[in-house]
């Protein structure tokens, strides 16, 4: 009887360890590079995304950004921050790395996707934190046309990126380039 009532009293307290843990609110992953997350097909609206790893991404269509989920936890698990140079993709596994480069001004940056998204608007592509939106100078704008691809950054940029600061700038995309991304944007991507 005195083993029995051990195990109550620290099932018990590990209860209670558990629920003083939560705080109240959601557990959140570590921001990491691993492990890193594909997923199963999942459907949003009607519409059934399947997610897969594609080192030769590379799409135009438009980016919008979000930011009032603060706090919230993102499809890998992190804590939201609307203020780091993140963003959410459908598709990409999580965390992937993508350089978005805004069609209007040929700026560009590397951005870290650690969520799933966007799920409304046609020919969107990305959805930017509001951090991201603004180091790519497309806050004010709203919606954006982008080119989107797969990309490699340094291992310095990516610990930047996993603490909430910008990667290294990049130099803007040439004019020539611009107008033929423009164009293909225009054909349907």
């Amino acid at each position: 009887m005195e083993i029995s009532q051990t195990l109550r009293s620290s099932g018990l307290a590990a209860a209670l360890l558990a629920l003083s843990a939560c705080g109240g609110g959601a557990k959140f992953r570590p921001v990491s590079d691993v492990p890193v997350r594909i997923g199963p097909p999942y459907t949003v609206r009607g519409i059934t995304y399947t997610p897969r790893a594609d080192s030769a991404y590379d799409r135009v269509g438009y980016a919008t950004w979000y930011g009032p989920e603060s706090g919230n936890r993102t499809a890998n698990g992190e804590r939201f921050q609307p203020d780091w140079v993140s963003a959410a993709h459908t598709t990409l596994p999580l965390p992937t790395y993508v350089e978005v480069t805004d069609l209007d001004t040929g700026r560009r940056i590397i951005v870290r996707v650690n969520d799933r998204g966007p799920f409304s608007g046609r020919g969107r592509i990305i959805d930017l934190s509001r951090g991201a939106a603004k180091e790519l100078g497309v806050l004010r704008k709203g919606v954006a046309p982008v080119r989107v691809r797969a990309a490699e950054p340094s291992d310095k940029d990516r610990r930047r990126l996993r603490e909430g600061k910008s990667a290294k700038p990049l130099d803007p995309v040439p004019e020539r380039d611009l107008r033929r991304l423009r164009e293909r944007l225009a054909a349907g991507g």
